[in-house]
């Protein structure tokens, strides 16, 4: 259960109640976590912003996004993160194969080197906040400058997700804490 309560359309804040009918008239889900990050209404805003806009309005290729976002929930060890985004991921062309080959991405053959690119400065972005040289220059040899700061945007906004989604507890909607292993 959430350490803080989730929020209905009714208990929240106009701004984020506007958020939750818009998510409705989509035909979409209100998340547990747009439930939570809601109880801070102008961050809570901006917050849903932002995460919109790195999924649905960047440069950078969907598929290397979500692979991105997969591998950080996977270092986070945040089941809520990897779990959403592995049905993301497949509508962007991650073939379930690779995701459940997920934590052999150094050696397994699922990856090209654009993937492992990717997920090579992901790793090394979340586990010390810098790239070595040639992890970087792996990435300039087919990302533009655009693409590799908005890649670096998005490691560090879903690092955030995850601190977010595991120090509240957030629990998944439909419970399901499926995909997620040990990190190495």
């Amino acid at each position: 259960m959430a350490r803080v309560p989730l929020l209905t359309q009714e208990s929240a804040a106009p701004e984020i109640a506007e958020i939750f009918a818009k998510q409705e008239q989509r035909g979409l889900p209100v998340v547990n976590l747009y439930r939570v990050v809601g109880h801070s209404p102008a961050i809570g805003q901006e917050f849903v912003r932002m995460g919109n806009r790195i999924l649905y309005r960047g440069k950078l290729p969907p598929k290397l996004r979500e692979f991105a976002i997969l591998w950080v929930g996977h270092v986070a060890q945040a089941p809520y993160e990897f779990t959403k985004h592995v049905v993301i991921g497949r509508k962007a062309g991650i073939s379930q194969a690779q995701i459940d080959a997920l934590a052999d991405w150094r050696t397994s053959p699922l990856f090209d080197d654009q993937e492992r690119a990717v997920l090579a400065y992901t790793d090394e972005v979340s586990r010390g906040y810098r790239a070595r040289d040639a992890t970087f220059a792996a990435l300039k040899g087919f990302l533009d400058d655009e693409q590799v700061v908005e890649l670096t945007i998005a490691i560090g906004f879903y690092e955030m997700v995850c601190r977010v989604l595991e120090a509240l507890q957030i629990e998944l909607e439909d419970e399901e804490f499926t995909g997620i292993g040990k990190t190495e």
